[in-house]
């Protein structure tokens, strides 16, 4: 029979519409006889299972991933791929050539200074960015390349030249602001100079120490390790505010959660990597707990005063540089201290 149209007659089973018991058998009696056939329906099948699972577990995947995100602020897969990224740049710099790490460092400090300058400029604050960027850069490069000593000359030094030209541009401009606003000014621009390059640079104060690099790669570890278990523990199991008024998303069970894998990791590279017995794991674990604690609350207090939620978007899935900098800062310090204080337990 023809088709309305008067074309050729239509083969029943090549059409789209669902088959019969009577069409399905007759199919695969059909079929029955070419192996081939039967190999790539097979083939079709198990394709289309799998496309199916595939869809179901992306649908799946992404439900949570909005419900975590939801509730943290983080987008999941973004946070994962970025993060590990940046940690694979950080390990082999460490692992294989010191002085990629420095210029690494060089590079995330002068971020994070341009993003704090900015975040500043943008609540009212007058910051000079060219000479905060330049007093970054000496600070972090005189901490690898000249004596301690000389490194803090050029902390002041660096300090000195951002106050002072503060002073002198508003000299210039005479704009009638206030005595207290220029104050402010002041002090907040050598903040900026105190708080992201002089902390970042006790990383390549460190670095530079013999076995220095395994140091930084273990407080790295550690302080990773605990925003990890805080950030899973949070999503959990978080039900009791930590500091509601700082950071709403911060609980008590993800600082234990925090506590417990930064104390575990603590113990577990000074066994392997640092070849300290395990009890100064635990003063290692707990310490750099402790400070990396403090600088994201710290952070997070700056941001709340400014009225911003992240320094920056540059890094989704996390926000700005100076927000993935803020536990590594100041521990930065407290490792430094305790290779200095810890390190002879090596030699006995």
């Amino acid at each position: 029979m023809s088709d309305a149209s008067g074309g050729e007659p239509q083969d029943p089973t090549a059409s789209d519409a669902p088959l019969t018991r009577r069409d399905a058998a007759a199919r695969r009696a059909a079929s029955a006889a070419d192996p081939t056939a039967v190999f790539q329906a097979n083939l079709r099948a198990a394709r289309s299972e799998l496309q199916g699972q595939v869809a179901h577990a992306r649908a799946e995947f992404e439900e949570v991933n909005e419900r975590i995100k939801e509730r943290t602020g983080r987008d999941l897969i973004l946070a994962i791929l970025i993060g590990v990224a940046i940690g694979v740049v950080v390990v082999a710099s460490l692992v294989f050539v010191k002085w990629v790490f420095v210029l690494f460092a060089l590079g995330a400090t002068l971020l994070g200074v341009f993003e704090f300058s900015r975040a500043l400029g943008a609540s009212g604050r007058r910051i000079d960015l060219v000479p905060q960027l330049v007093a970054g850069a000496i600070i972090v490069l005189t901490g690898y390349f000249l004596d301690l000593w000389l490194h803090w000359v050029a902390l002041f030094v660096a300090v000195a030249l951002v106050l002072v030209w503060r002073l002198v541009a508003q000299m210039i401009v005479a704009d009638g602001r206030t005595y207290a606003d220029v104050l402010s000014d002041v002090l907040v621009g050598g903040l900026v100079q105190l708080y992201v390059p002089f902390l970042a640079s006790m990383t390549v104060v460190l670095v530079r120490q013999d076995g220095g690099e395994w140091w930084v790669l273990a407080f790295v570890i550690v302080a990773v390790a605990a925003d990890t278990g805080a950030y899973a523990a949070g999503v959990s199991f978080g039900r009791h505010p930590m500091a509601p008024r700082i950071s709403p998303n911060k609980t008590w069970e993800g600082f234990a959660g925090a506590v417990v894998v930064a104390l575990l990791a603590g113990v577990l590279l000074a066994l392997f990597m640092l070849g300290l017995p395990w009890w100064a794991g635990l003063i290692i674990g707990g310490v750099i707990m402790i400070t990396a604690t403090i600088g994201d609350l710290g952070e997070s207090m700056i941001k709340r005063d400014l009225g911003i939620k992240d320094m920056s978007s540059w890094l989704p899935g996390h926000g700005g540089v100076l927000d993935r900098l803020d536990s590594i800062l100041p521990s930065a310090v407290a490792a430094l201290a305790l290779f200095y204080l810890l390190t002879p337990l090596t030699a006995s």
